[in-house]
C-alpha cells in the first residue's frame, strides 16, 4: 500500500496571507499571527475570522479540468497539521503530501496513496484530483472558501469543514481495516453500513444488510460495546461478509477510537477494525 506524501510548510498564517494578497496583493509576515493561531492583516492589524489553514479539514467540492466541472464525491478533503504535513483522501483513497509554500503559489511534491479499488466513477474523479493537486498552484482565499489553480488553468474548489460530535452523528462505513491494512468494502455494499452513537449510551445502525442496537460505553479513548441485537433477515453473499467483519469489531468488544473532524476509526484489541465517516454538508 502506496500512501501520497507532501511536505506542507503551512501555518495558520498562510490562509491569511492569501487573503491578503488577493485582496491588496500583500503578503503579512512571520509575525503576524495572533495567539488564537489566525492570520492578521498588514493593513488594519485586526484579526480575521477567517479559518486556519491548519487543523481545519478543507472539503474537496469540485475539480475542473478543460472548462468541465466534476463535482466530488462525499469525504473528499484535504487536512493539514501543525508539524506541516497535508493528508486527506480523494474519495476513497487516502493521500499525505509534502508541498512548498512561495507567496500565493503552492508547489505539491509527487507523494503517495493508497490503492483500494473503488467504484469506477469514484476513480475517474481521484485521477482528476491527484493530477490537478500537484506541481504548481496558485491559492486564492475568500472568506471560507479556497482555490487552487493549475498553471493549465484547471481549478480545485474547497470549503472548510465544521467537526461534528461522536453523539448525533451517522457514522457512514467506509473502510475495512486489519492491522495495517486497510480494504475498501465489497462490491455492492457502499453506502449501506452506517452507526450512530447515542449521548445515553446507547449505538444502532446498520450492518449492511441486517439493522442493529446495543449499548456503547464511551471513556476516555475506547469505546466498550455491549452484545449487539440485530434482525435476522438474510442478505446477498457481499452484505452477509460485510456483516459478518462489523460484527467482529463491535459485537461484544472494547475498541480504541479516534476522530479526527469527520473521519473515525475503532479498531479492537486483535488490530481489526473500521473506519467511517460524517455525511458532508
Amino acid at each position: 500500500m502506496a500512501m501520497h506524501r507532501q511536505r506542507l510548510a503551512v501555518s495558520a498564517l498562510a490562509l491569511a496571507a492569501l487573503v491578503a494578497l488577493a485582496a491588496c496583493g500583500t503578503v503579512t509576515g512571520p509575525g503576524s499571527a495572533g495567539s488564537d493561531g489566525r492570520g492578521t492583516g498588514t493593513g488594519t492589524g485586526a484579526v480575521r475570522d477567517d479559518p486556519p489553514l491548519t487543523g481545519t479539514r478543507w472539503g474537496v467540492e469540485s475539480v475542473t479540468v478543460d472548462g468541465r466541472r466534476s463535482a466530488a464525491p462525499a469525504g473528499a478533503h484535504v487536512e493539514i497539521d501543525a508539524n506541516g504535513r497535508a493528508s486527506g483522501n480523494y474519495g476513497c483513497n487516502r493521500f499525505t503530501a509534502e508541498v512548498r509554500l512561495d507567496g500565493d503559489t503552492l508547489t505539491v511534491e509527487p507523494g503517495t496513496t493508497t490503492e483500494m479499488g473503488c467504484e469506477q466513477d469514484i476513480r475517474q474523479f481521484e485521477t482528476l484530483l491527484s493530477r490537478a493537486f500537484s506541481g504548481k498552484l496558485t491559492a486564492v482565499a475568500t472568506d471560507s472558501d479556497l482555490t487552487l489553480t493549475t498553471v493549465n488553468g484547471d481549478t480545485i474548489t474547497l470549503t472548510a469543514r465544521p467537526p461534528v460530535p461522536l453523539t448525533g452523528t451517522r457514522w457512514r462505513i467506509t473502510t475495512l481495516v486489519s492491522g495495517s491494512t486497510s480494504s475498501s468494502l465489497p462490491a455492492g455494499t457502499e453506502n449501506k453500513a452506517h452507526i450512530t452513537f447515542g449521548e445515553d449510551g446507547t449505538v444502532h445502525g446498520t450492518l449492511g444488510c441486517n439493522s442493529f442496537r446495543g449499548a456503547a460505553d464511551v471513556s476516555g479513548s475506547t469505546i466498550a460495546f455491549g452484545p449487539l441485537v440485530t434482525t435476522r433477515k438474510m442478505c446477498p453473499d457481499p452484505e452477509m461478509r460485510l456483516e459478518r467483519a462489523l460484527l467482529a469489531v463491535l459485537d461484544g468488544k472494547r475498541t480504541a477510537y479516534r476522530q479526527v473532524h469527520r473521519t473515525l476509526t475503532l479498531t479492537a484489541q486483535d488490530g481489526e477494525g473500521i473506519a467511517a465517516s460524517a455525511p458532508e454538508e
